[in-house]
């Protein structure tokens, strides 16, 4: 399932305006104002000059709010965003609820205290974002993230994204029953969206800071519903050791993607 863009210009846009080119305008941005944010509960409210609010739409971090304040705009910015401001792009410092500038290490601290599962959820989030995929939270279509290829006024979200920790601990739990897999495939399925579970392994790391999350690995499946009565010879895949397991390479993204099809009976729908 390949990109859906929303108008005949919006590919040939989003070549001309990478959205590498356009978080790198942002962070210098930010490095060079010194901009913080400010910690409120589960988020981060960010103020904006002009040009920094044209920027953080731009490149899709965080969602404009309503001020009394005509001269700034102000941006909510969600754990995840906030975290790979302040800490991946180091353009961001943040201010806690005691007005007092807070560093990296009791930012980590009171990320996971609000978020249990923070550690792994900004693995996923940063592995996206460094691949630069758009991120965005998926609450919408019953998931953890959606990744577009640019902006989503150009194109349309093409992964809905499940973050799934390997081993005994996976306090996110989503995807273990085949039932479950099943309504999220279909749901996939029903807003043209393919299905991405990515595996975080922590490598026996923990979550003591943040430079343990630098040490976790991630890997990449793309779960999708197959037909047996469509035709698949259109589609160029590499035939793994099993039958219905299946590897294909996005030329775009980079990505090498684990691909597991769902086997269903069309005749039984």
């Amino acid at each position: 399932m390949g990109p859906r863009w929303k108008g005949k210009d919006s590919e040939a846009k989003a070549v001309k305006d990478p959205m590498s080119k356009i978080v790198w305008e942002l962070q210098s941005s930010l490095i060079q104002s010194k901009s913080q944010g400010l910690l409120c509960g589960c988020s981060v409210l960010l103020a904006a000059e002009a040009e920094q609010a044209v920027l953080l739409n731009r490149a899709c971090f965080g969602e404009p709010i309503t001020a009394a304040e005509k001269d700034k705009q102000w941006f909510q910015l969600g754990l995840e965003e906030a975290f790979y401001l302040c800490y991946s792009l180091k353009c961001l410092n943040i201010v806690g609820e005691d007005k007092r500038l807070m560093n990296v290490e009791e930012l980590w601290s009171f990320m996971k205290s609000k978020k249990a599962i923070f550690p792994d959820f900004y693995k996923a989030y940063s592995h996206l974002r460094m691949k630069n995929w758009v991120v965005k939270s998926g609450s919408r279509y019953g998931v953890d993230f959606v990744a577009y290829r640019h902006h989503p006024a150009l194109v349309h979200s093409e992964f809905a994204v499940l973050v799934s920790t390997e081993g005994g601990g996976d306090v996110n739990g989503r995807i273990k029953m085949w039932s479950d897999v099943h309504c999220t495939t279909r749901l996939c399925g029903g807003v043209v969206k393919t299905l991405l579970v990515l595996n975080i392994n922590e490598n026996s790391q923990g979550a003591v800071s943040p430079s343990c999350v630098e040490k976790y690995t991630v890997k990449e499946r793309t779960i999708r519903r197959w037909n047996p009565e469509k035709c698949r010879e259109d589609h160029t895949v590499v035939e793994s050791e099993t039958n219905n397991h299946t590897v294909q390479a996005d030329e775009m993204s980079g990505i090498a993607l684990w691909e597991l099809l769902i086997y269903t009976n069309s005749s039984q729908e």
